[in-house]
C-alpha cells in the first residue's frame, strides 16, 4: 500500500515545506502555506515500477532523420493580431497559457476567437453558466455553430468530453478552477494547478489538438500558481492594458514556436475587442497647433515598425526636490539621459521637474526613442515647439554621441508612408542607406549638439 503523505506549498511561488508555516522563507508573503496530500510508493512498489518492468507500448528512440513533420498547417484565425503574436497561426498540439489582470478582456478574446473561427470549438468555463456565456456571445455579435459550450471542473469529465467530441481547438477558462480526482486538495493549490496542467499537456500531445488555457495573475503581476506552469505550455502570453485606456496589448513572453518579440494591439469597445492594424495613427495625438515638449518616435515592437509620440514637461521645482516622473519608459533610463544632457550640453535640468510621458499608455524599451525624448526635453526646457512633420530614430549614448539603431529602413518607410517630412537617424545608420528611394529628407546627426543646431537654432 502508498504511504500517505502530507506536505504544504506556497500558494504565490511553489516552496514547500514538512509544516505550516506563518511567513513564506522564499518570498516573503503571509498566509500563503496550503495543506496537500501526496501518495508516496513503497520500496517494494519503487523496485517494481520503474525499468525493470517497461512499457511495451512505450515509445521508443527515433532517430532524427526519420521524424517526418507532419503536413497540418496552422490553424489561422480570422484574429490577424492573434496570428501574429503565436507566429503565424495555431500550432496543432501546442498548449498556450494567457495571463492577465481580472477584466482585462482574456475571456472576451478567447470567445470572440472561438465564434469566428471556421473549426469546431470546445470552450470549457469553470467561472460562468451557459447563460451568461451565451449573453456575452450575444453582445459580441458572434454567432457560430460549430462552439460548443462546456461548464465543468472535473479534468476527467473534461477530457473524456472533448475525446468524444474531438474538437479542432480545446479553450479552458481558467486552469485555476479545474480539479484532479487524482489530487486530494482544493482547486486552484499548486498540486491542482500542477496535475491538471499535465494532463491537459499529455492530452494535447497525444490527439494533435491544440489547447488554451487562461491563467489568474497574483499581485505583483505574474501568473498564478508554480513556475512549472509556464514551463509545461508551448507558448505564454500576457494581455496587458489600463483601465484608463481603451488599448489592450497582448505581449508573448515564452513562445516555442515563433518569436517572442511580437505585440498584438485592441481596443476595447461595447461589442468586444477591435484589432487596431495601424497603431501609428492611434498613437499620434490629434492637436491642432503645435506645442513645446512633443516629439514623434520611429519605433518598432516585435516585426512591426510604428511611430509614438513622446511628451515633456520640464518645470522649475517648487519643493525644492525636483521629480523625476515616467509613464510608459525606465524611469532610470530618463534620469541618465538627462545627465548626458547637463553634462555633455550644459542643460540645467538639476532644480527642474521633469515629467515624461507615452502617449496612449503604452510602454516602450527602444532604445531607438532616445533621440525623441531628448528633443522633447529640451523642447520643453527651451519653450520651443517641433514641428509635428519630424520624427526621430537613434539611440543616445553616455558620451553624448548618437547611436546607430536596428532596422532603420522599416523605421523611414513608417514614417515616410504616414506623411512625415523628415527624420533625424544617427549618421553610422547611412552605410548601405539608400535615400533615393525614399520621399522624406533623411538628416543624420553624430552628437546632440549637431540635434541642437539643426533643430533649434534659427
Amino acid at each position: 500500500m502508498a504511504k500517505v503523505k502530507k506536505s504544504f506549498s506556497c500558494s504565490d511561488c511553489g516552496a514547500q515545506s514538512p509544516k505550516w508555516i506563518g511567513k513564506c522563507p522564499t518570498c516573503g508573503n503571509w498566509n500563503t502555506y496550503q495543506e496537500e496530500i501526496v501518495s508516496k510508493l513503497t520500496k517494494q512498489e519503487e523496485k517494481t515500477k520503474v525499468w525493470k518492468n517497461p512499457d511495451r507500448n512505450a515509445p521508443k528512440p527515433i532517430p532524427l532523420k526519420e521524424i517526418k513533420p507532419t503536413s497540418k498547417d496552422r490553424l489561422v484565425t480570422p484574429d490577424n493580431e492573434l496570428n501574429r503574436v503565436l507566429g503565424g497561426g495555431i500550432v496543432g498540439g501546442s498548449i498556450v497559457l494567457i495571463g492577465g489582470q481580472p477584466g482585462i478582456g482574456k475571456s472576451t478574446l478567447l470567445l470572440q476567437v472561438a465564434t469566428s473561427i471556421d473549426a469546431k470549438i470546445l470552450y470549457v468555463s469553470g467561472e460562468e453558466s451557459e447563460e451568461q456565456i451565451k449573453m456575452r456571445a450575444n453582445r459580441i455579435g458572434k454567432k457560430h455553430d460549430d462552439c460548443f459550450i462546456l461548464t465543468e471542473t472535473n479534468s476527467s469529465k473534461i477530457l473524456n468530453h472533448a475525446q468524444q467530441l474531438e474538437p479542432d481547438l480545446l479553450v479552458i477558462d481558467s486552469i485555476q478552477t479545474l480539479s484532479s480526482p487524482h489530487v486530494e486538495s482544493t482547486p486552484g493549490s499548486i498540486s491542482q494547478v500542477r496535475e491538471c496542467a499535465g494532463e491537459l499537456q499529455r492530452f494535447a500531445k497525444e490527439t494533435n489538438i491544440p489547447v488554451f488555457l487562461i491563467g489568474h495573475i497574483t499581485k505583483e503581476g505574474s501568473i498564478a500558481g508554480p513556475k512549472l506552469l509556464e514551463h509545461i505550455v508551448d507558448a505564454v502570453l500576457q494581455f496587458e492594458g489600463d483601465q484608463h485606456y481603451t488599448y489592450r496589448i497582448l505581449r508573448t513572453t515564452k513562445n516555442r514556436f515563433g518569436s517572442t518579440d511580437e505585440m498584438g494591439i485592441y481596443e476595447m469597445m461595447a461589442n468586444g475587442l477591435r484589432e487596431v492594424s495601424n497603431p501609428s495613427e492611434l498613437l499620434l495625438s490629434q492637436k491642432d497647433e503645435d506645442l513645446s515638449g512633443s516629439a514623434v518616435a520611429a519605433t518598432i515592437e516585435g516585426m512591426r515598425p510604428m511611430l509614438i509620440e513622446t511628451q515633456a514637461l520640464v518645470s522649475t521645482a517648487v519643493y525644492g526636490t525636483p521629480q523625476r516622473t515616467a509613464t510608459g519608459f525606465d524611469l532610470r533610463r530618463l534620469s541618465m539621459l538627462l545627465a548626458v544632457l547637463e553634462k555633455r550640453c550644459g542643460f540645467l535640468y538639476g532644480q527642474q521637474d521633469v515629467f515624461l510621458n507615452m502617449a496612449g499608455g503604452l510602454k516602450v524599451d527602444d532604445p531607438a526613442i532616445d533621440l525623441s525624448i531628448v528633443s522633447a526635453l529640451i523642447s520643453s526646457l527651451e519653450d520651443i515647439s517641433i514641428p509635428s512633420s519630424i520624427c526621430f530614430a537613434g539611440e543616445v549614448g553616455l558620451s553624448g554621441e548618437i547611436r546607430a539603431v536596428s532596422r532603420i529602413e522599416q523605421r523611414i518607410q513608417e514614417a515616410d508612408k504616414l506623411g512625415f517630412k523628415q527624420i533625424f537617424i544617427s549618421k553610422y545608420n547611412l552605410k548601405g542607406l539608400n535615400r533615393e528611394k525614399f520621399s522624406i529628407e533623411i538628416i543624420d546627426i553624430g552628437k546632440i549638439e549637431e540635434l541642437y543646431r539643426k533643430l533649434f537654432e534659427p
